[in-house]
């Protein structure tokens, strides 16, 4: 598939909504389609499209949260396994 859906954390400070654009360096690469802070987690974390060849975990990329990019990183989902 061209695209691919991949779970991200955000690692600066605001909550990424659906609609936010999301970068990679200069380039526009997706959009936010969901976005939320898990308690469980502690931590903001979100769902977006990403180009196949760019959606690897680790990646480093940048969502704009009012008008500003704040870093973020692709993460593998599901982000919580319960224990057996």
């Amino acid at each position: 598939p061209a695209r691919k859906l991949v779970g991200f954390e955000v690692t600066g400070r605001g909550i990424a909504r659906h609609g936010y654009p999301v970068y990679l360096g200069d380039e526009g690469v997706g959009t936010v389609t969901s976005g939320s802070y898990a308690p469980f987690l502690q931590k903001n974390i979100g769902l977006v499209y990403l180009p196949s060849g760019k959606a690897a975990s680790g990646t480093e990329l940048e969502v704009e949260i009012r008008g500003k990019r704040v870093p973020a990183r692709v993460v593998p989902t599901p982000f919580y396994k319960r224990p057996r």
